[in-house]
């Protein structure tokens, strides 16, 4: 009866929905179901946050229509964030953006840039919006496979170079979801090269810097000399301060870059409510203790996780950041059967590598955002079910 556009059916399906449907159908059979699947802390957002935004909410003057650029106090105190953690200097009036979650600015960026027939750069297997926004946008996205052989990062000297003449924007996302590889600032180097050379706009999601370990602290691409010049990068309170719900992040970086992602959302949401970005300021100005427990934490559930699997034989390094682990499975089978067989045979939910690409085939993802035991439990029904 009604037919959906070109573009909308265009869309892969979104992974994380179908796993919540079997999830949901797990669980209402009474099953003890063990999520490893989406990437969502279990632990509850840090307590100053909270009580900020429940006297910020009493306020009524939070309760009227946000400015659409966001709080001057809330980008001073990001362009303070920066500042503090990468030494990087920010012009809060310009070159920085709230958002309404860091998934929303992904999205919405390429609206501000590609015409029919552009390309956008995306590495493959990646987080979704990466994809979906460029298609919703009606360009093209152009797969950049990240592969174990070159250590997850994308061969740019392998891209065509008529790709790179219709190209106009390159994803970079390390720490990196779904693979956890990291990127050193060689890299970035190399890519901010390309990305001149070819007139092209690189997009940095930097989501997992403050989720790393062992002593490996994440850079900023906006730490590279010249890189203001030629980047965006997205960044968010989601993972940093377990506040995924509150959807609150930003953009920050070049001003014409930040300009037309302002014009674009200027066109599509209101803003984030103010009590809201009152609480981000408290957790960007607040005590930072929180983040470094959650580190401990997530470093301790990994080194459970994967001494586990590597007693039962499967060959696991742990990641040096985010809170992922990037699995091989077994040869014969996909990585979409491989995960309905476990949680079939072992109640355990992770999420297929092809969800976030072909070229995530072969794997499956874990996260660790369960308690210990729990996962010394998965440990156990793995061994017994695989």
């Amino acid at each position: 009866m009604f037919k959906l556009s070109k573009k909308i059916q265009s869309l892969p399906p979104y992974l994380f929905l179908e796993i919540d449907k079997a999830k949901r159908k797990a669980r209402a059979a009474g099953r003890d179901i063990i999520d490893l699947g989406v990437g969502d802390p279990d632990q509850p957002t840090p307590a100053h946050i909270i009580e900020k935004l429940y006297s910020a909410a009493k306020d009524p003057a939070t309760h009227r229509y946000a400015l659409d650029q966001g709080m001057p106090v809330l980008r001073q105190a990001i362009a303070d964030w920066y500042k503090n953690r990468f030494n990087v200097e920010l012009n809060p009036e310009t070159e920085i953006l709230p958002l309404i979650g860091s998934k929303e600015g992904l999205a919405h960026f390429p609206l501000a840039f590609l015409n029919p027939g552009d390309y956008s750069l995306v590495p493959d297997p990646c987080y979704p919006p990466y994809k979906g926004g460029s298609i919703l946008a009606g360009g093209r996205p152009y797969l950049m496979p990240l592969v174990e052989a070159n250590d997850f990062l994308p061969d740019l000297k392998k891209i065509p170079l008529n790709i790179r003449r219709k190209a106009k924007l390159i994803y970079l996302n390390y720490p990196n979801n779904p693979t956890a590889a990291v990127a050193q600032g060689s890299f970035y180097e190399a890519a901010l090269e390309f990305a001149r050379k070819n007139k092209i706009i690189v997009i940095s999601d930097l989501a997992y810097s403050e989720i790393a370990y062992d002593g490996y602290r994440p850079r900023s691409f906006l730490e590279i000399e010249g890189a203001k010049g030629a980047a965006i990068e997205f960044h968010s309170l989601s993972k940093t301060y377990n506040m995924t719900g509150w959807r609150i992040g930003w953009a920050c970086g070049n001003a014409a870059l930040i300009a037309a992602l302002a014009k674009t959302k200027s066109n599509i949401d209101s803003g984030i409510f103010s009590a809201i970005q009152l609480a981000g300021i408290a957790a960007l100005g607040g005590p930072q203790q929180h983040t470094k427990e959650m580190c401990r934490l997530y470093q301790e559930r990994r080194d459970v996780l994967c001494g586990g699997l590597n007693a039962l034989g499967w060959q696991v390094m742990p990641p040096k950041a985010t809170f992922y682990l990037w699995l091989k499975i077994p040869a014969k089978s996909n990585s979409v059967k491989f995960s309905q067989l476990l949680l079939e045979r072992a109640d355990i939910v992770v999420t297929p590598g092809v969800g976030f690409g072909k070229y995530g085939e072969g794997y499956i993802r874990m996260a660790l955002t369960v308690d210990k035991e729990r996962i010394k439990e998965a440990v156990e029904r793995l061994r017994k079910a695989v």
